[in-house]
């Protein structure tokens, strides 16, 4: 009896521990205003892209289309090159947009997009510490950004690509995507 009794508590334990793994983690996103405490709070992170770059449906997406969907699920971008053209801007520091997540109240998550209107996909970032939920957590966000909203947002950036030395606004707007060719917008000093 006690014997049979242990077993069930492990099995209980098991099977509560093999539902945990699976669950859907809790991904919010940061906004403009808390960047500051994010950055303070994950200051002493070790960065990886490991567990991360698993191909995944988003993987083959063109990254304006990426922007599009992240902006209808999450809203605007963490931070923009507006927001860092004036924090001694550098051609190497050139994004069209980054968006920050914490995961489950304490993962640190950042998508970066580096190569503006002109890749597919994005880059990925997370804490080193916690490589094993990244797949999951890379699971979960294509689910959002295909399955569960597959929504496309109106939305409009600026990118500025080193190789050829060019301005570029970022769009998409009444069901199409543009990038077109522009000067240094007047704003960005």
């Amino acid at each position: 009896m006690i014997r049979k009794f242990a077993l069930l508590i492990c099995l209980i334990a098991i099977s509560t521990t093999a539902y945990g793994q699976f669950d859907d983690p809790d991904i919010r996103k940061v906004d403009y205003s808390e960047r500051a405490q994010f950055e303070q709070k994950f200051a002493n992170i070790n960065w990886t892209g490991q567990g991360l770059y698993n191909p995944t449906t988003i993987d083959r997406l063109p990254t304006v289309e990426l922007r599009s969907r992240l902006q209808a699920v999450y809203g605007d971008p963490t931070q923009t090159i507006k927001d860092l053209i004036n924090n001694n801007f550098r051609p190497g520091k050139a994004i069209q947009f980054e968006y920050w997540f914490i995961i489950d109240g304490e993962i640190p998550l950042m998508i970066l997009d580096l190569d503006g209107p002109f890749e597919n996909g994005l880059v990925y970032v997370g804490a080193s510490r916690y490589i094993d939920m990244m797949p999951q957590v890379k699971r979960t966000l294509t689910r959002k950004l295909m399955n569960e909203y597959g929504e496309l947002a109106d939305f409009s950036d600026f990118f500025f690509s080193p190789e050829r030395e060019q301005w570029y606004r970022v769009e998409y707007k009444n069901g199409e995507f543009s990038h077109e060719m522009i000067n240094r917008p007047a704003n960005f000093n």
